[in-house]
Order: C-alpha cells, then sequence, then structure tokens
C-alpha cells in the first residue's frame, strides 16, 4: 500500500459496513457473532482515482469491498496496459490466484473512480473459518462466484466477436460503458481503441 495515498475514514454516526453486509446476506446467513468477527478483520478507507490499490508484482493480502466508485484489474503483455476486468459498488474484488499462493501477482488494482472501500485482511479472515463455518460458506460461494465469472470472461474472448462482445456490455454491464475510460474498455475487449471507435460508430 506505500504507493497508496490513502485516509483511514473516522467512525461515522451511521454504519459504514452495512452495504457489505446487506450485500453478505443475499449470499449466505450469518450469525451475530460471526458478523462481529468479521467487523474486527475490517478497515473502511477512502482513496483517489488513478492510484494502484495494489501494484504489479505484489502479494494480495486484502480482500475489497466497493462501498463507493470502481476499480478495475489489469496487468502488462509486451508493455501493453490490458483491462482484466472492472467492479463497482456493491463487489468484491481480490486477486484471488495470489490470495491463496501467497505469491506475488501479474496483476494490479487500480483506482478507476474516488472510492471508498472496506479492505478486510485476508489473513485474519482465514482465521476465522473454523471457529464460525458460516463464514467460510460466504466467501466460498463469493469464491466460486468469482471463478465462474472469470471462466465466462474467458469463454467470450474465445467464442464472441469483438462486435458481440460490445453489445453484450452495453446490454449486461452498462456501469463499464458510462464509466470506464474507452481506453481501458478496448482493452477489456481484446481490441485497439480504433477497432473499438468502428464498432461504436456503427452502433
Amino acid at each position: 500500500m506505500s504507493q497508496v495515498q490513502a485516509r483511514v475514514k473516522a467512525p461515522e454516526a451511521s454504519d459504514p459496513l452495512q452495504p457489505m453486509f446487506q450485500y453478505f446476506r443475499k449470499i449466505s446467513n450469518l450469525s451475530d457473532p460471526a458478523e462481529l468477527a468479521i467487523r474486527e478483520a475490517c478497515t473502511v478507507l477512502s482513496l483517489p482515482k488513478n492510484q494502484d490499490l495494489q501494484p504489479v508484482g505484489h502479494a494480495c493480502t486484502t480482500i475489497y469491498f466497493i462501498l463507493r466508485g470502481s476499480l478495475r484489474i489489469y496487468y502488462f503483455k509486451d508493455d501493453l496496459d490490458i483491462t482484466e476486468s472492472f467492479s463497482f459498488e456493491n463487489s468484491i474484488v481480490a486477486r484471488v490466484e495470489s490470495l491463496f499462493t501467497g505469491r506475488p501477482s501479474k496483476k494490479g488494482i487500480q483506482i478507476m473512480e474516488d472510492a471508498e472501500l472496506v479492505a478486510i485482511h485476508a489473513n485474519r479472515l482465514f482465521r476465522l473459518y473454523d471457529a464460525y463455518p458460516e463464514i467460510e460458506r460466504l466467501f466460498r460461494k463469493i469464491f466460486e462466484a468469482t471463478h465462474v465469472d472469470t471462466i465466462n470472461r474467458m469463454e467470450s474472448i474465445q467464442f464472441h466477436t469483438a462486435e458481440e462482445r460490445y453489445r453484450n456490455l452495453l446490454t449486461d454491464e452498462p456501469d463499464i460503458i458510462r464509466r470506464a475510460p474507452l481506453k481501458f474498455i478496448a482493452s477489456y475487449l481484446g481490441i485497439t481503441p480504433t477497432s473499438l471507435s468502428r464498432i461504436r460508430a456503427r452502433k
């Protein structure tokens, strides 16, 4: 986090973690003691756009929930900046391949818009699994959904044309179209900005 100018927010009268627990409850029920245990592993951060939340080459030790703003996971290939995924409010973000192996990741997480995040310290969270099986069940479901999203993303690139992928974004993920820079959208679709401009012109 040395490259991130982060500020830990002061406690507020309202509960800043409430949106995260509402998200959790849609996936799996948590007892009050389990919820309290998760709270003790959380910190709320306010971060400026265009900063690296987790730089390329660092190990992922934190899971993030987005309260406000947007993030992207990216990597470099042949010196090109490639966007792997976008994330917006009420979603979980982590570099899972690094989180579970402890190895440095070839991918980074960047703040795309000014953001408020809940940072969950992964090691503290994982230590809760034995005492609170419902926490383990909750995050197993979250990581399973993340894996399915990754497979769907790979299959989209394999089996759909760039125009079909763009059309799917328009209907299924309009936040990306509205809020992400075109250069990031182009790399996410696996095409050049010029090709994306042609596709947009045809629309």
